[in-house]
């Protein structure tokens, strides 16, 4: 799991074209986040490209749209 939330900041700052710290913040204080540091869900299984996409559309829609988590 950690590696993916590396991988997942590291687009953050990419696509957003911002500083390390504020990427950090951004996801750690996001739905996306508490739903991959939560067992049950089992999005830690899946890639850090899926996830990132799941957190795009929480910042898109200002929600998680994604039925399944």
């Amino acid at each position: 799991m950690e590696y993916n939330i590396q991988d997942i900041i590291e687009y953050i700052v990419q696509d957003l074209q911002i500083e390390y710290d504020e990427a950090m913040r951004i996801f750690y204080n996001s739905q996306t986040f508490d739903k991959l540091t939560d067992i049950e869900t089992g999005l830690y299984l899946e890639s850090s490209a899926y996830v990132y996409g799941i957190f795009q559309d929480e910042r898109n829609f200002g929600k998680l749209i994604q039925i399944e988590i």
